[in-house]
């Protein structure tokens, strides 16, 4: 199977998110092994600087284990809130050049940008787009520009920090060849371990390995490693919209004013809305109640919260809104919660209140769910 994308595919990935924007508040952290997380030993790093990574911290790691191998750090408890305000900031000045893009997190974006060759030139317009970010944010942003998807991510990576890097279609598998399979995106610690078991330990090896032998070893799963690891990546730039949304309501069989009643529905409608976005690996940063009269007079509001995808940050904001919009005490005929303004990620990216205890239980629960069905384990105020 050979190569033969001719699209230009662009990744941008800023640098250490949440380190530059505290770098932006607080010029002092500037060159210093800066830790962002809970502030407990019971806490966990959310991100880190690249000085402090040099003493191997790395995100995710328990911040007892990250104190120790770097006691000078720095450690700041971190804002979502700041950090989703930079986040949008950086996506609107994407909006108004790209024709096509896709925000795949809180810190990366996706650019299809085929075709602007015959009028711009692919990497002068994207340069050209890169400064315009660090200009007016002034946030370091790193981009890989390339054929598809994966190769351009992989090139955003070695282009970091603060770097750009371009790889032509005639180049994709010599420049994929020498590097390391965990540089490819979808290979983690399991697969990272399977493979080395294999003896294969760069993306060169890889390329060469039959891919019949891939599938019968790892499923549907080897081919798509195989052919990543060959630059072969045919999935779509999706585009990307703030309306995408996941909501849920009900209709009351008869209206009422039963409010220890409707607050128990707030925290089951919280409770699966929530875990559709873990399972789909989204993240919400926008609240929306809606509460139906019984004249159909109806009313909204909505609330901008720190990117999440778990039930109590949630729902300590649908209840808030419902307290708001519940004002004329009359008799409810619907209530309604949706999440939108979503982005693609995981629940651990809000680490600043939440305990590796607290994660666990949410991820004990989803896979009781996962298993046994959406209402298998629910809340005593949601049955």
């Amino acid at each position: 199977m050979r190569l033969n994308d001719n699209r230009n595919i662009v990744h941008f990935d800023l640098d250490s998110f949440f380190v530059s924007v505290e770098r932006l508040r607080n010029s002092k952290l500037q060159g210093k092994p800066v830790i962002i997380g809970g502030a407990s030993d019971r806490g966990v790093v959310s991100s880190c600087s690249y000085e402090a990574r040099q003493f191997g911290v790395s995100s995710a790691m328990p911040m007892r284990m990250a104190r120790n191998l770097c006691p000078d750090a720095i450690i700041v408890r971190g804002d979502m809130e700041v950090y989703s305000k930079y986040s949008h900031l950086v996506t609107d000045i994407i909006a108004e050049q790209a024709p096509l893009y896709e925000k795949a997190s809180i810190d990366e974006h996706y650019l299809d940008i085929t075709g602007m060759d015959r009028f711009f030139g692919s990497l002068k317009w994207t340069k050209e787009l890169r400064q315009t970010i660090i200009k007016n944010t002034g946030l370091p942003i790193s981009f890989g520009l390339s054929v598809n998807k994966t190769v351009s991510k992989i090139a955003t990576g070695e282009a970091k920090p603060n770097g750009e890097l371009k790889v032509d279609r005639e180049r994709v598998q010599p420049f994929l060849s020498p590097l390391s399979i965990r540089k490819i995106p979808m290979i983690g610690d399991k697969t990272f371990r399977l493979l080395r078991s294999m003896g294969i330990a760069n993306i060169g090896t890889l390329q060469h390995m039959p891919p019949g032998m891939m599938e019968q070893v790892m499923g549907k799963n080897g081919v798509v490693i195989w052919k990543k690891a060959n630059g072969i990546d045919p999935t779509p730039v999706e585009p990307y919209s703030e309306r995408k949304s996941i909501s849920t309501e009900t209709t009351f069989e008869t209206d009422t004013t039963d409010i220890k009643m409707l607050n128990d529905l707030l925290v089951s409608m919280v409770e699966k809305i929530a875990y559709e976005l873990r399972r789909k690996q989204k993240l919400t940063s926008c609240v929306t109640v809606k509460i139906r009269y019984s004249n159909f007079d109806t009313h909204t509001k909505q609330k901008r919260i720190p990117y999440t995808s778990f039930d109590h940050v949630i729902l300590a904001a649908a209840q808030e809104l419902f307290e708001k919009v519940y004002e004329r005490r009359m008799l409810i005929r619907l209530i309604g919660v949706k999440v939108s303004h979503l982005v693609q990620g995981v629940q651990q990216i809000n680490l600043f209140e939440d305990t590796p205890e607290m994660i666990s239980l949410y991820q004990a629960m989803d896979r009781i769910r996962n298993r046994y069905g959406k209402r298998a384990i629910q809340r005593a105020a949601g049955v």
